[in-house]
């Protein structure tokens, strides 16, 4: 294994790019099927218009050009080339905080909240609450290798997050995660428990499953009755689809840039709250370099394994090495969550509109990681 840390810019190959809207503009476009609305999916019309402006409007170079504003970095750990943003803070006494971003999403979750972290004072906020931000490319999504082989979990992830935070010369720091990485974060607390301070989650702590009904109070089970109405919890089950069959969905995703488009318009409308489209919440561009950095690496198909090499669906269960925060406690039920974590967070009232509330309120998410490591430092 190799300590050396290289530095990593973004440059895709025009070629990529023009291959791109070739495809586009040649898309073989399905019949529309009988149904109101979204009930069989994204609808032709709705998919046809963004494709369109995928083609048309978006600009991968302008926003390569963003991206590229962040320094990258690349490094090998555990036999796997692991890609990493890493953003100092030009404040001195600054948190060095671990960010691990979700499903199916990568580290575009997090360019507009960096700046909230390393540069408060920029933005109203507190110069003594800045932090240095690590956010590793989980492998498989973007530009980190995907897994070789099958028997990949979260606590061998959890593993390499700690040797690089170690290989970057922090022996002190807080992990950060939703979605995906509200599995991978408490799994660095266990595997680093003498640098990890505090653990901060988006949600899913303390999510009642159909054992826990029988001993609910009539108030938990309104918040359970609330989970069950969820859009996200009745959509499509995309832990069992890439359990049972990831191999054959991956040919059409990496084959088709349109047929990409649909499975990640499905699932961020999924992913947002009531009636509203996920552009409504989150800016079109920023959902499409989440998309464009999936096509351009190939990694639709390898960004699966956490569902394939999984035996089945659990909510995150937390840890007791560190305190543990969260952005947004319901519909999770704090007396639940702390069975396997202790809770000194757990606010009633933050506003959230999606799933991926760092790219819809990157703000009020910062002050949030603020007040939660605040009490920390």
């Amino acid at each position: 294994m190799s300590p050396e840390i290289r530095p990593f810019r973004i440059d895709i190959p025009q070629a990529d790019l023009d291959d791109l809207n070739d495809r586009l503009a040649h898309t073989r476009w399905p019949r529309e099927l009988p149904g109101e609305g979204w009930s069989r999916g994204v609808p032709v019309a709705y998919l046809k218009e963004l494709a369109d402006y995928w083609r048309e409007g978006y600009e991968w170079r302008r926003h390569e050009a963003r991206l590229n504003e962040f320094p990258q970095f690349m490094t090998e750990i555990d036999g796997q080339d692991i890609h990493f943003l890493h953003v100092r803070s030009a404040e001195p006494d600054a948190l060095p905080l671990l960010l691990t971003h979700g499903w199916p999403n990568s580290f575009v979750e997090f360019t507009d909240l960096i700046g909230h972290l390393t540069d408060p004072r920029a933005h109203g906020g507190d110069p003594a609450q800045a932090f240095h931000v690590v956010i590793p490319s989980v492998p498989g999504f973007g530009f980190s290798a995907p897994p070789r082989e099958t028997g990949w979990n979260m606590a061998r992830v959890a593993r390499i997050w700690a040797e690089l935070m170690q290989r970057l010369g922090y022996d002190r720091y807080g992990t950060q995660g939703g979605d995906l990485g509200a599995y991978v974060a408490p799994e660095v607390a266990k595997t680093a428990p003498d640098q990890v301070i505090g653990v901060y989650a988006i949600s899913g702590l303390g999510f009642p499953t159909e054992a826990d009904f029988p001993e609910l109070t009539d108030e938990e089970r309104t918040a359970f009755a609330a989970l069950q109405e969820e859009d996200w919890m009745n959509g499509v089950d995309h832990h069992t689809l890439l359990r049972a069959a990831p191999q054959t969905f991956a040919y059409g995703w990496h084959d088709s840039p349109v047929a990409a488009l649909a499975w990640m318009t499905q699932k961020f409308k999924e992913f947002t709250a009531a009636t509203k489209l996920p552009e409504q919440l989150i800016d079109r561009d920023l959902l499409l370099t989440n998309l464009t950095l999936y096509w351009l690496t190939g990694t639709l198909g390898t960004s699966s394994w956490p569902m394939y090499d999984s035996a089945g669906f659990a909510w995150p269960e937390g840890q007791r090495a560190a305190p543990t925060g969260v952005y947004s406690g319901p519909p999770g039920i704090r007396r639940l969550a702390e069975r396997h974590a202790t809770i000194t967070h757990w606010p009633l009232d933050n506003p959230s509109g999606h799933h991926f509330v760092a790219m819809e309120l990157p703000d009020r998410v910062a002050a949030d990681i603020r007040e939660f490591f605040g009490t920390l430092r």
